[in-house]
């Protein structure tokens, strides 16, 4: 499904155990990650490893709507330091 507005991020949802949640939280914490970050990267790396031609264009063009909105807004939000 294509996205009609580039003004915000799509937000999803889907179902994992919270305490699986909640220790990947705390996983990545300590590894100074974000898991939304993460979890892009995660898709972004199996949609390069398995994707069709179609896919690949697709994620090309997240690629460039990304992109576009970071330089709109400043770029891409610095990481904060975890204490």
């Amino acid at each position: 499904m294509a996205e009609t507005s580039t003004d915000h991020t799509f937000s999803t949802k889907f179902r994992i155990p919270r305490r699986m949640w909640d220790a990947y939280g705390t996983a990545a914490g300590r590894q100074g990650i974000d898991r939304s970050a993460d979890l892009v990267e995660h898709v972004r790396t199996f949609i390069q490893q398995h994707g069709d031609e179609h896919e690949l264009a697709e994620l090309a063009a997240a690629e460039e709507e990304l992109a576009e909105r970071r330089a709109r807004k400043g770029g891409r939000p610095k990481k904060e330091a975890n204490t």
